[in-house]
């Protein structure tokens, strides 16, 4: 088995969904499942941010009238449907089902193009980027895989390649996000947001607290067992 990873970039204008992680830094979206044939995509991908952004996103990437895998035209004329599985406050966790036509290819339908069947895809959206990971059996190059990809991307969207190399570590960042509480994760994005884990750090336990209008006690409980569950997935998975 091996595993590459490359990145989508995005120039500010070049595509409405991709600006709104411009604009709103909580922004992010994660795929666990895709599948595709050359004919279908579809997939699960789960959205984090505060709630001004998620609706800015339902707004986008619920309207079937968009094409949210669309890199080589703006958009095009092909049915694809979207269902929201689970709506929080903070998440979505999304369906979509999409044709492929002529001319209007998404990534996963150019992957299998090259390599086959038998392809796992991992995906994420943050600010200016869609990072793709892919897993495949076989010893197929992909040099003409990123020509292809390359060659079909519009104005202001632009290829970086990342890595190749042997299949390994694949599915600890999902074991770890089903198992962090939405609690664990909000005192986790508010210690990146204000610095906590800098050295020196920005703000104290303390402050964090303040900051939350939570106790201290729980706001250092649950930095200390989301670090801990974050750790020994990560540390199991290496040995």
């Amino acid at each position: 088995m091996r595993e590459f990873e490359f990145v989508i970039t995005f120039d500010r204008g070049a595509d409405d969904l991709m600006d709104l992680f411009f604009e709103y830094p909580s922004l992010s979206t994660r795929s666990s499942t895709c599948f595709t044939t050359r004919e279908r995509m579809w997939r699960i991908d789960h959205v984090r941010g505060e709630q001004d952004a998620l609706e800015a996103f339902d707004d986008v990437f619920l309207d079937e009238n968009w094409c949210n895998e669309c890199f080589d035209v703006v958009n095009c004329d092909t049915s694809r449907m979207y269902h929201v599985l689970d709506r929080k406050q903070n998440s979505r966790t999304v369906y979509t089902y999409r044709r492929e036509v002529h001319r209007c290819h998404s990534i996963p339908h150019h992957v299998v193009d090259h390599l086959g069947d038998g392809v796992v895809f991992e995906s994420r959206r943050t600010a200016g980027e869609y990072r793709w990971r892919i897993l495949y059996p076989g010893e197929q190059p992909i040099g003409d895989l990123y020509d292809d990809i390359e060659s079909n991307l519009r104005e202001g969207l632009h290829l970086e390649v990342s890595h190749l190399s042997q299949a390994g570590n694949w599915d600890v960042d999902s074991r770890v996000a089903a198992q962090l509480s939405p609690a664990h994760w909000e005192v986790l994005e508010a210690a990146i947001e204000h610095d906590y884990y800098a050295r020196p750090r920005a703000v104290t336990v303390a402050e964090l607290a303040s900051i939350l209008d939570t106790p201290r006690s729980t706001v250092q409980y649950r930095l200390r067992t989301a670090e801990d569950l974050i750790v020994e997935q990560f540390v199991d998975t290496a040995l």
